[in-house]
């Protein structure tokens, strides 16, 4: 059943994409995981990743739903040449898809959020597929790409999620280590506190936050680059 759009809202704003200070995304265990292959599988099941091992000194910045369209950041992302992930979910987005095709010109990469923003974990097979393949389908009609990475909505997500998302054509299950809050600082959902080197990092957006996406994220850029780092394209990566 879809979510009407002001429950979706809600739910961005109040839980966010990233849960509450301190919840850690993930499935029953709360834990990252690479699955093999499940029983039963027609694809190899796709690794879940909150942090990528490398040696370059990037982290990555994604953001999910698609319902602040702050007209400033598709200016930020062009003069930064930043590489941010979008992960979009289509009842969020709405008329919006022109915003998002601004930004994808200017460098940021699409990638699927689902429908509706469903919390996926125990819902049916044929539900979770139809959430993941048909924001696989949107977005192909809406860009002409077939996303590889996918985002769980509220960073929860079981098995049978992971046999959608690979027989939905995702290489890669997105979760994040940090997360930033509504106060402009990060949280972290395992480890030691303070970025570090392939870091997957969520920033949340809501139509009626304050600062703006522009704004928060201009903060942000300033505590990766106080660490040393640099902000890295995900895909190139997974």
């Amino acid at each position: 059943m879809r979510r009407p759009a002001a429950a979706v809202l809600c739910a961005v704003l109040l839980a966010g994409c990233a849960g509450g200070p301190g919840e850690r995304p993930g499935a029953a265990d709360g834990r990252a995981q690479d699955p093999a292959r499940a029983e039963g599988a027609t694809h190899p099941l796709p690794p879940v990743v909150d942090h990528v091992p490398t040696r370059e000194p990037v982290v990555f910045l994604t953001y999910d739903d698609g319902a602040e369209r702050d007209p400033r950041f598709v200016g930020l992302v062009r003069e930064r040449r930043l590489p941010v992930s979008m992960f979009l979910t289509d009842s969020v987005v709405g008329p919006g898809y022109g915003h998002f095709a601004r930004l994808r010109a200017v460098g940021a990469s699409i990638q699927n959020h689902t429908l509706d923003h469903p919390a996926l974990r125990g819902l049916p097979y044929a539900g979770q597929r139809a959430e993941i393949c048909g924001q696989q389908h949107k977005l192909r009609s809406r860009f002409g790409i077939s996303p590889r990475l996918f985002r769980p909505p509220y960073g929860t997500y079981d098995r049978t999620t992971l046999r959608a998302a690979a027989d939905c054509g995702i290489t890669a299950v997105v979760l994040w280590r940090a997360s930033l809050n509504a106060e402009g600082g990060l949280t972290y959902t395992r480890g030691e506190p303070g970025l570090r080197p392939g870091d997957i990092v969520s920033v949340p957006a809501g139509e009626t936050m304050s600062p703006s996406l522009t704004e928060r994220t201009v903060r942000l850029l300033r505590e990766i680059e106080r660490k040393g780092l640099r902000v890295g394209r995900l895909e190139d990566h997974l």
